[in-house]
């Protein structure tokens, strides 16, 4: 925890150096081009940038160093649902009386630039981009609760044939779609 408290600590840095670099330092540059004293609010921005990168670099390495010595904790489980999910086209055991349609849920998700940093470092050390899984994890968990919750507003047993389709949207947002089938099953 404490961990991730200093790498969005880092991240928070870096993205305020960057865009008080961008957005007043490059401008002042071009005003004050005669003048080569750099100000001390641009000398602070720049430290806040680097710096914030090197505090999402050092905690990074140390959270994959971490993962590589100690097992990976196992996947929270999925809350209760009402309605079944099921990838197949057939129930063992059950009948389907009634086939009531197609249900979809659908989401974009995105991550704020600091978490993006920190998936750019993971890039370059290598290992899971968790920034990324987290977020895709929240977008099926959200795409899902929206698919069933159509389906059980239909009157549904069950969601049949269902599928996860992901694709990119723009920079780091992704678009979740989740489909299937809403039958209804013998009593």
């Amino acid at each position: 925890m404490a961990m991730k408290t200093l790498r969005q600590i880092g991240s928070l840095a870096f993205v305020a150096g960057l865009f008080t670099v961008v957005f007043a330092g490059v401008p002042w540059h071009v005003v004050a081009t005669d003048d080569p004293v750099v100000p001390w609010w641009l000398r602070i921005a720049v430290f806040c940038l680097l710096g914030g990168i090197l505090v999402v670099l050092v905690t990074v390495a140390l959270e994959q160093r971490k993962i590589k010595t100690s097992k990976e904790a196992p996947l929270a489980a999925e809350p209760e649902r009402t309605v079944s999910l099921l990838n197949s086209t057939e129930i063992p055991g059950q009948e389907i009386t009634e086939v009531l349609g197609l249900v979809q849920g659908h989401t974009v998700f995105a991550i704020w630039l600091g978490k993006d940093l920190s998936a750019l470092i993971r890039l370059i050390l290598g290992g899971e981009l968790t920034e990324y899984t987290e977020m895709m994890g929240r977008a099926r968990a959200a795409a899902t609760n929206r698919m069933t919750t159509q389906a059980a507003e239909m009157g549904a047993d069950a969601i049949i044939n269902v599928r996860y389709m992901t694709t990119s949207v723009v920079g780091s947002a992704a678009e979740l779609l989740a489909y299937g089938t809403a039958v209804k099953l013998s009593k």
